[in-house]
């Protein structure tokens, strides 16, 4: 069987694979990013978002770009203080912003996503076409199980919070460990 199925050791697991596969590959983009235009990766990804799907608000950004909504909002202030991004607030509700690219983001994402796309070219360049295409039938394929998943594991863990999640889980481990008839001072 294979180890993908079955995995028994952690450099089995898909997940694990592809976390390798993304940090080694990605690390060009990194330097690229980083060290020719003075962005990160997320604010990268934030820019991206904007120069092609248009203006969104935070929220909408952070889930577009799957990140948590206090990291994303710390690469909107950067991208603003960069004057790469623009962030207005609504009139009728100030709580509400739209964030946009500037004249300059938009110009730096077309300068970079060009050679971010080369990148690209150039790792699934071992692929033949054949298995490119089942590659991205695959990638589909555990992307709408994934989503199945969360919401399956997600209904389940908000059952569990709300009957007391992982204190009572920490209660019932430390309950165990004591020995047979002792109680807990918990």
């Amino acid at each position: 069987m294979n180890a993908l199925r079955e995995p028994h050791r952690l450099d089995e697991l898909l997940n694990f694979r592809l976390h390798r596969l993304h940090m080694l590959s990605g690390a060009p983009v990194v330097r690229l990013l980083e060290g020719r235009h003075g962005i990160t990766r997320r604010e990268w990804r934030l820019l991206a978002l904007l120069a092609d799907r248009g203006p969104l608000s935070p929220s909408e950004l952070a889930d577009q770009g799957q990140l948590d909504r206090t990291r994303t909002s710390r690469s909107i202030g950067l991208l603003v203080s960069k004057a790469l991004a623009l962030r207005q607030t609504s009139p009728a509700d100030p709580r509400r912003a739209c964030i946009s690219l500037t004249a300059s983001g938009q110009s730096l994402y077309e300068d970079v996503f060009p050679q971010v796309a080369d990148i690209n070219r150039q790792l699934v360049s071992v692929l033949d076409e054949a298995t490119l295409n089942a590659l991205d039938r695959a990638l589909q394929g555990l992307t709408d199980q994934a989503r199945q998943l969360n919401l399956t594991v997600a209904a389940d863990v908000k059952t569990q919070r709300r009957q007391g999640g992982s204190k009572r889980l920490l209660a019932r481990s430390r309950q165990d460990a004591l020995p047979a008839g002792e109680a807990s001072i918990f």
